[in-house]
């Protein structure tokens, strides 16, 4: 006879009941093929880059010793060199951190044969980058083109993007081409030569890109960037067409932007918050071709003192670019990305609580006697628990292939550079990651939707139907740090006091019932 059941107890069996419902094994079963559907994706991308890698080693078997740089080592002689075309390297700087000298180092000795020059964009000479680029033009004296432009304050749109438009009017009246780069990438030598060559076989390319390989520096806040990247990583792997775009990595005709062809300039200057996400726009208004080769992955190691409020304001960041828009069309495309991520995020996370409850039911039930009815629920939850662990483990082993071909493909095409490795990455955190990343995106989402207004590395942007339409400055907004980079914003005094999540959320929460004030 089966013994008498306790009040907690009969709540978890009615919970348990609930999680055998046709409803919430439906959403388990969804929760399992978006494990699945991730897994094939990333196992996809994992085949591009793969056969990149074995293109690389079958030219070097073929005696090609810098297949890193090109597949046809014909295309090294002289005469082939001087007809490159000019690139002017755009990149908008704010503050500075541990990686940002090895970053820049890494974009400014390119391999690249033809004439090139680097225009590093500051706000100010104030601003802490300022000083470390000077330095670093001194001691490349005149063996790299390196030109430090003051572009002021932004006053219709972001200043990165401020600070881009800065530096296209002042490029190189010959180039050809202008490569933006954010200053967190971490070049190969090759990159610049790779996107050159593909631009140059297809004129009809609008915008090359490319993506981030991130490497955590082993806190929570570093894994929830890394696995929050991971799932777009799969729309940049193609080997070709996407229509995914990368701010971080952007090579562009200069015409364009000397011409405003298609509205770049405009699209971008008046109220644009978010680089990619404009030009993206733009691209799929006017039917343009957006490419993503397969070698464009670039390491891009993450703060070591990377906290969980820092990775907080970064997420806030990436939803607030789906309330910004240029057209009609835009906005429902945003929309619908938005509900979208909305319902797969939670719905990724919600049989994960599920697996919970019916394991906490399954042990009570085996370390008591119990009635056949809750026995029969808990066996039934066993096997969704089950099926669910299956489904984690294939989606994990494809994230950890795809990064570990990954960092294969990295060393290969940066021989010089400090081999990666996997061994410093944590799985187990990794998959603590997903359900807290998951979980927290359309809080802030729906946070960004509500307030319309974001900081951004010390300055705050407020939209209005879907452009900035008011910008407030001071050293009293957000930290003093940027958050992947930790990079200082002001300088290193004035350290930023110590601030928990939950505090974080707090704040965000209370402005909430704030008012919202626009220019008129």
């Amino acid at each position: 006879m089966g013994e008498t059941v306790s009040a907690f107890d009969s709540f978890l069996f009615s919970a348990s009941r609930a999680c055998c419902s046709p409803l919430a094994i439906f959403i388990q079963i969804q929760g399992c093929l978006i494990c699945l559907i991730l897994a094939l994706g990333w196992a996809l991308a994992a085949y591009v880059r793969n056969r990149e890698i074995k293109r690389i080693k079958d030219n070097m078997k073929g005696g090609n010793s810098f297949a890193f740089l090109y597949h046809d080592i014909n295309d090294l002689e002289h005469s082939n060199q001087v007809k490159l075309p000019r690139v002017s390297v755009v990149m908008p700087l704010k503050g500075f951190g541990e990686h940002n000298l090895h970053n820049w180092r890494s974009q400014v000795t390119s391999l690249y044969g033809g004439p090139l020059e680097f225009l590093f964009v500051v706000e100010s000479t104030e601003d802490p980058a300022y000083h470390a680029i000077t330095q670093l033009k001194s001691d490349f004296k005149d063996d790299v083109d390196i030109k430090i432009v003051v572009a002021g304050l932004s006053t219709t749109c972001s200043q990165k993007v401020h600070n881009q438009l800065v530096g296209v009017d002042r490029m190189h009246k010959d180039s050809k081409y202008v490569l933006f780069l954010d200053d967190d990438v971490r070049l190969h030598p090759g990159t610049i030569g790779a996107l050159v060559a593909e631009m140059e076989k297809n004129p009809e390319i609008f915008i090359q890109t490319g993506y981030p390989l991130d490497l955590p520096s082993g806190s929570l806040g570093s894994y929830c960037i890394y696995e929050y990247h991971m799932p777009c990583s799969m729309g940049f792997a193609t080997g070709g067409k996407t229509f995914f775009l990368w701010g971080g990595c952007m090579m562009m005709h200069a015409d364009d932007f000397r011409n405003d062809n298609y509205g770049v300039v405009s699209g971008l200057r008046d109220g644009g918050y978010s680089d990619d996400m404009t030009l993206a726009a733009i691209a799929g208004n006017h039917k343009r071709l957006i490419t993503s080769p397969p070698v464009a992955v670039f390491p891009h190691p993450l703060a070591s003192d990377l906290s969980f409020p820092r990775y907080w304001n970064y997420l806030r960041k990436q939803t607030f670019v789906l309330e910004s828009y240029i057209s009609k069309v835009n906005w429902i495309m945003n929309r619908a990305l938005f509900s979208s991520h909305c319902y797969l995020s939670w719905g990724f996370v919600a049989p994960y609580l599920m697996a919970i409850i019916h394991i906490a039911a399954a042990l009570r039930v085996a370390s008591k006697e119990y009635s056949p009815e809750e026995t029969t629920f808990a066996s039934g939850g066993l096997l969704l628990v089950s099926s669910l662990a299956i489904c984690t483990i294939v989606e994990l082993l494809s994230m950890w292939n795809l990064t570990r071909i990954e960092v294969q493909l990295c060393n290969m095409l940066s021989p010089e550079a400090t081999p990666l490795s996997l061994a410093s990455y944590n799985w187990g955190l990794v998959f603590i990651a997903l359900l807290v990343d998951n979980f927290l995106y359309p809080i802030s989402a729906f946070r960004s939707h509500l307030t319309q207004s974001i900081n951004w590395s010390g300055i705050r942007y407020h939209l209005k139907d879907g452009k900035i339409s008011k910008i407030d400055r001071g050293k009293d907004i957000g930290s003093n740090y940027t958050d992947l980079g930790g990079k200082h914003l002001y300088g290193k005094k004035g350290a930023p006091t110590k601030v928990s999540f939950l505090s974080s959320l707090a704040r965000s929460l209370q402005q909430w019932h704030q008012p919202k004030k626009f220019d008129v």
